[in-house]
């Protein structure tokens, strides 16, 4: 796992352009607040900086999943890997990681635009329980992707995936307009969706009231990481013994 953690970081230095979804996150947050902002709505600051920052880490870590499956496939290398002792799940996962904890950088990025655009200084009422937050939530978003990453050792339309997930996700999620908002049926189905804890309890990091019960929902964005890992590792040994027995791993 480290060693796909260091190799995905040498990538990303010798091409830049995998991080394009860095430079989308400053236009994202000039939209999202210049709609809270020029709405009379400036309380609601902290959602429209929060949401490009989850949209950067999901769509970044969705979109590591399936190209370097992808990419490795195509290069001839995915063969040479899965021979290899170590499991193919370990190096993608340091992989996704090393991309989650880089786009993590968004933060940083929304944070200075509300600051240097509309003059918002969001300060972190509960700064420690915002960090533990922001930990646990890049390590549910790599296990979740990585999840992802085995669909895509069974098909070359990555692609296709990719873009279809990312908008259920963000909205399931929670990630611009908060759960409770959602239609009743749907919300139950979004709390499987461990991107609804974290952006609900993100919010509330900046909020001046106490909040509530921060210790089971940050358990809530654990166990379902923790859940993302486990099936991870399960589909992607079942995923590369059915491969391995038709003979498609490079056909897929």
């Amino acid at each position: 796992m480290a060693a796909g953690f260091r190799l995905q970081l040498t990538l990303l230095r010798r091409s830049p352009g995998e991080l394009q979804v860095l430079f989308t996150v400053p236009l994202y947050t000039l939209v999202f607040l210049s709609v809270s902002v020029h709405t009379g709505h400036r309380d609601l600051a902290s959602y429209a900086v929060l949401a490009p920052v989850l949209i950067a880490l999901w769509s970044m870590a969705l979109f590591t999943a399936g190209d370097l499956i992808g990419q490795d496939r195509a290069d001839g290398l995915l063969e040479t890997v899965v021979a290899t002792p170590t499991a193919l799940i370990s190096p993608v996962t340091g992989r996704i990681g090393a991309v989650v904890a880089v786009s993590l950088l968004s933060f940083g990025e929304a944070w200075i635009v509300a600051e240097a655009a509309f003059g918002i200084h969001l300060v972190p009422r509960h700064p420690v329980l915002l960090v533990a937050c922001l930990l646990l939530s890049a390590f549910a978003m790599v296990g979740t992707a990585a999840t992802m990453a085995c669909a895509f050792v069974l098909t070359r339309s990555a692609r296709i995936f990719q873009n279809s997930l990312s908008f259920p996700v963000y909205l399931l999620g929670g990630v611009l307009v908060p759960v409770s908002m959602l239609p009743g049926p749907v919300q139950p189905l979004s709390r499987l969706v461990f991107l609804s804890w974290s952006s609900g309890l993100l919010r509330d990091c900046f909020a001046p009231a106490a909040v509530s019960a921060p210790t089971a929902r940050l358990a809530a964005i654990a166990v379902l990481g923790l859940a993302g890992y486990l099936a991870a590792g399960l589909l992607m040994r079942r995923i590369l013994r059915r491969v391995h027995a038709l003979g498609t791993l490079d056909l897929a």
